[in-house]
């Protein structure tokens, strides 16, 4: 047994480089999974995309049962019920490059991740046996169930009736549900309902279930190959033995499924972030205007760069959050029955770090995909060249899995409620931080690689702190109401949490590699962490002005000016060398 990182801890302690997993720590049979799926999807899913796009009969659900043959879609299905079990990286890595699909990640995602696990992680013996043999295969596809039209991020306000028949055999579902994907392919729908109109439950309902219908497609800006209609229940009577977890916890497995479901998304965006700028770096160096090509202008040279940055910050965050869900699923016994709700509820543990991965994936790809488009210009915006398509993909992944908004506040409430229970001492950082900021010393300048990047993180960690810890001062409990507030501090917190794991993964390349072969990693995480000074120098401003005023206010701006002192190095200069290594590898890269 080793011991577990909190989540949520990065935030007051230090982290060794060695306890961050990192791509570069990929084994033989992880780089095998990962040429393979490259492969399948380069070779099989690319070429049908047009055929995708139209939602050809056939064409998505005879891919996926191509996936199931090779044992892609049952990576977190233990061997018994038909899986190929394999460790969470490998999942991670399937996602990942999946993503580059477009619609036919949307499919899958969707069948892999909230379709499958709540059987897995809550389903009984019985329910496993059944239902995913068919799902690990491919010849069941998987939809889940939860959104309605007055239930959307306020998914508890579900208006889905279920009521048990006389016999007491079975419940009748009465109630619509909407967005759902996969909703025209699915065989096995995850449903919620209110048993009684107030027993909040999960149900695994079967497609041919009498009283069971689909509605028509949704028209949608983008992931147009995917099925996205409503699922709607009338009279339909589902065996009781179809309950899914404890009647009245049905919470337990929209919640902590959706924890995966987040993380997982935001590794698909990290994959689909590399394919955006794939296109975009070749279009570059290929583009001649005025007798040279575009790739060589600086402009071009630092959005480029900017776009591997921003890559490399989700690659890095969604590794070093798989290390730590396999480290957690490393540490329990999956042979014990309850073994799948074990690994869901220790998924809980990082709710948070689910979030980040969710928030700073999405919006790192719509940042590259608008990039693509602008470096292709007028190219980029016909349907002929994949910018477009790309673009019009990412903007759902904001809104996919609980919003961003709903995300940040998730973080800040997540983080105060760990604190209040003592299981990270948040409160006790802060009021450490108080006494540290009267004492005039600043810290030595340190010459370990990043020493000054470093220094600058643990800068931003006292900022969050001095930041929320003023909030929960001042509102106390009515906190949750000051929503601007609570999203500043989630900013603040995926950033910390972002830098911090292009550092660690910086330092872990140069331990391992040499520091000549951690070069670009370290100046794409001296780039980010320049960019970052400033945006906490803001954001603390405009939280601060909006809680206290006078002497208080300009003491604690006082403070903020001793927290965001930094030397700014020549970005401009690293961001060429950047996207030079770009150029050079045709390809995202962070070992040039």
């Amino acid at each position: 047994m080793t011991d577990l990182i909190k989540g949520g801890s990065f935030l007051i302690s230090k982290t060794d480089p060695e306890q961050v997993f990192t791509p570069e720590d990929y084994n033989d049979f992880h780089k095998m999974v990962n040429d393979t799926v490259a492969n399948f999807i380069k070779e099989k899913v690319m070429p049908a995309s047009e055929e995708i796009e139209k939602m050809e009969e056939g064409v998505t659900t005879g891919l996926m049962k191509q996936m199931g043959e090779l044992g892609f879609l049952g990576s977190d299905i233990p061997e018994k019920f038909g899986g190929s079990e394999a460790d969470k990286i490998t999942s991670l890595i399937i996602t990942e490059q999946v993503s580059r699909g477009g619609s036919f990640s949307v499919a899958f995602g969707a069948h892999t991740g909230i379709g499958t696990l709540p059987i897995l992680f809550f389903g009984n013996e019985e329910q496993k046996k059944k239902y995913l043999p068919g799902l690990a295969s491919g010849q069941k596809i998987a939809a889940y169930a939860l959104t309605e039209a007055d239930a959307g991020s306020d998914a508890m306000n579900a208006k889905t009736k279920a009521v048990l028949t006389e016999d007491g055999k079975h419940y009748v579902l009465n109630g619509s549900k909407q967005f759902i994907t996969n909703a025209a392919w699915a065989d096995v729908i995850i449903a919620y309902a209110k048993i009684d109109g107030e027993k909040f439950t999960a149900f695994i309902v079967d497609r041919d279930t009498p009283g069971v219908s689909i509605g028509a497609e949704e028209h949608k800006l983008g992931i147009k190959g995917s099925s996205t209609a409503s699922v709607i229940f009338e009279d339909a009577k589902v065996p009781v033995e179809n309950v899914l977890g404890q009647i009245g916890k049905g919470h337990q497995v929209a919640f902590n499924i959706l924890n995966i479901g987040r993380y997982k998304l935001g590794v698909g965006c990290s994959g689909a972030a590399k394919y955006a700028l794939e296109v975009a770096s070749a279009y570059a160096q290929e583009r001649q205007q005025f007798n040279l090509p575009i790739a060589k202008f600086g402009m071009i040279k630092n959005k480029i760069a900017d776009m591997n940055i921003h890559t490399y910050i989700t690659e890095s965050i969604c590794y070093r959050t798989g290390g730590l869900i396999n480290s957690l699923v490393e540490n329990l016994d999956m042979d014990a029955e309850d073994a799948g709700q074990k690994v869901s509820e220790g998924i809980q543990e990082y709710a948070t770090e689910c979030s980040i991965v969710k928030i700073v994936g999405s919006e790192a790809l719509d940042f590259v995909a608008d990039e693509c488009v602008q470096i292709l210009g007028g190219y980029g915006y016909c349907s002929e060249y994949p910018a477009e398509r790309i673009y019009r993909d990412s903007r759902i992944n904001r809104i996919f899995e609980g919003t961003n908004e709903i995300n940040r506040l998730i973080i800040p409430a997540t983080l105060l409620r760990k604190a209040q229970k003592g299981e990270i001492p948040l409160i006790e950082a802060a009021m450490k931080l108080q006494e540290e900021l009267l004492m005039p010393s600043m810290p030595e300048d340190s010459d370990e690689l990043l020493g000054k990047e470093e220094q600058a993180i643990e800068n931003f960690k006292k900022i969050f702190l001095l930041v929320s810890g003023t909030a929960a001062q001042k509102y106390g409990e009515k906190l949750i109401k000051e929503q601007e507030i609570l999203g500043r501090m989630a900013d603040m917190v995926d950033e910390v949490f972002s830098a911090e794991s292009a550092m660690l993964r910086a330092r872990k390349i140069a331990a391992k590699q040499g520091e000549e072969a951690a070069a670009l990693a370290v100046k794409m995480t001296s780039c980010y962490v320049s960019d970052l000074v400033p945006k906490f120098d803001a954001w603390a401003k405009e939280v601060i002005a909006a809680m206290e005023e006078g002497d208080t206010k300009r003491t604690l701006f006082s403070v903020l000016r001793k927290l965001t002192r930094y030397e700014q190095d020549n970005v401009f200069q690293l961001k060429r060398d950047i996207a030079d290594a770009v150029y050079k590898s045709n390809k995202y890269t962070v070992i040039a």
